[in-house]
């Protein structure tokens, strides 16, 4: 089922894990966070949705991330 998807802009929770320095060991934590992001348009050929929104919270994704954080610079 080829398809287009628009550009969008919105906001789901992610998980993910964490680097910290307890001491001077390093340690790992689950964190989850929700913030807004963007998908660029796209093109694309698949197999069709059964539960699109479901489907993709399950997805990995690259998003375009405020470049200001800290760990970017």
């Amino acid at each position: 089922m080829k398809h287009t998807h628009d550009a969008i802009v919105h906001t789901h929770e992610h998980a993910h894990v964490v680097h910290y320095l307890h001491g001077t060991q390093w340690e790992h934590m689950a964190a989850t966070h929700s913030h807004e992001h963007n998908h660029p348009a796209v093109e694309h050929d698949h197999e069709p949705h059964v539960n699109a929104e479901a489907e993709h919270l399950r997805q990995a994704h690259d998003h375009d991330h405020d470049r200001s954080h800290p760990a970017s610079n």
